[in-house]
């Protein structure tokens, strides 16, 4: 439900009642991953989606019924072969949701409410709830901070809470949402659990060096796909508020000086348009050495070889120059700056999603490719 928290949060303060409906488990080819939600108020309005369009009037009355009842209730849809055109995923793709009420009486709706404000503002927290378990449990609900303070439980099961907070922690830690299975003995509440965990983290960065046409045009699109901009050029007559209205930052600094000083992490994208040596050099020798989701950087293949006779020279290793996308970009056949933006940023989504820029065409590898697995697996005991 995080991935609403913005309408959700609003709805929480203006004292409406909601049910909302999450996607915990997919398999096969289904449109939505874990922690994509749809809620509906008790007015009717809906927000979110959780199939892109399959199941959508399916999970809207399972909303409204839950609304009425107060039940939480996990529901699986699937694709129908007798009926491809019934309720269902015509896709063929298989996908659990979670629905759950959040009523004016619900105990965990203060929690709920707790992570909703958190990642409506953009902080950082991990929301747990109970998937499958004793009826006892489903509904409940844990927060936890990434200080490792914690908000919430699971009605009287402080191990279980200490459990999950902890597995919770780890998750977040790595920006992951997903399932995670307890067994019976590892629950302390006498019987196994799954345990769906949503992240709430900021936005991944990423930092454009180099304040040139071709940047205007990949910050245009780093934004639509959900990344904090910021575009870095030690020229000030280049890097300026009129030239790049959309980046939420604009610096005027030597770029290594400002990647030394600046706080990135494994979800950070470096794009390195400025393909000149004096600028590259010394910025890419640090960026190839930091642990970061990808480095990228522009300049004909002439420029390329260039550039890797320099950065051997100053110390960087075979081993980091395997790290380095360049030239920057899957082979589109791009000319203009939109094109070449394009260009990039599916690199940039092929290099996350573990995609391979082919052709879908003709091809027999999935669509839709499974994330790395979780930091953590099933736990069946505790210390």
């Amino acid at each position: 439900m995080l991935d609403i928290a913005e309408e959700l949060n609003r709805w929480v303060e203006q004292g409406r009642d909601f049910a909302v409906a999450t996607v915990v488990a997919v398999g096969g080819s289904a449109p939505r991953r874990p922690g994509a939600a749809l809620a509906v108020d008790a007015d009717g309005t809906a927000i979110g989606s959780v199939s892109g369009g399959c199941v959508e009037g399916a999970v809207y009355e399972l909303c409204q019924q839950a609304l009425q009842d107060g039940e939480t209730v996990l529901e699986r849809f699937g694709y129908s072969d007798d009926d491809a055109f019934a309720v269902g995923l015509t896709c063929g793709g298989v996908i659990d949701i979670l629905v759950t009420p959040v009523r004016a009486d619900d105990p965990a709706r203060p929690v709920l409410a707790a992570a909703l404000a958190t990642a409506a503002d953009g902080g950082t927290a991990a929301l747990a709830r109970i998937v499958s378990g004793p009826a006892q449990l489903t509904g409940r609900a844990l927060v936890v901070r990434p200080d490792g303070s914690r908000e919430g439980g699971f009605g009287g099961h402080p191990e279980l809470d200490r459990t999950v907070a902890a597995e919770a922690g780890a998750f977040l830690d790595a920006g992951r949402t997903g399932t995670l299975e307890i067994g019976e003995r590892g629950s302390r509440c006498g019987a196994p659990l799954t345990v769906l965990v949503e992240s709430s983290v900021p936005p991944p960065r990423m930092i454009v060096f180099g304040a040139i046409d071709f940047a205007s045009a990949l910050v245009r699109v780093g934004k639509f796909l959900g990344h904090h901009v910021t575009v870095c050029d030690a020229r000030p007559v280049f890097a300026t508020r009129a030239r790049f209205p959309e980046a939420d930052e604009i610096v005027v600094e030597w770029p290594h000086t400002y990647l030394e000083r600046t706080e990135v992490d494994a979800r950070t994208v470096l794009c390195v348009l400025t393909h000149d040596a004096k600028f590259d050099v010394p910025l890419l020798k640090l960026a190839l050495r930091l642990p970061v989701a990808y480095v990228g950087a522009m300049g004909s293949r002439r420029t390329h070889l260039d550039r890797n006779r320099r950065l051997r020279e100053v110390g960087v290793t075979d081993l980091e120059l395997a790290r380095l996308r360049s030239p920057i970009g899957l082979d589109l056949g791009a000319r203009t700056p939109e094109e070449t933006a394009l260009s990039i940023a599916a690199e940039i989504v092929a290099s996350r999603r573990g995609g391979t820029g082919v052709s879908l065409t003709g091809a027999h590898t999935p669509i839709h490719h499974d994330n790395p697995a979780p930091p953590t697996g099933r736990i069946d005991s505790v210390a």
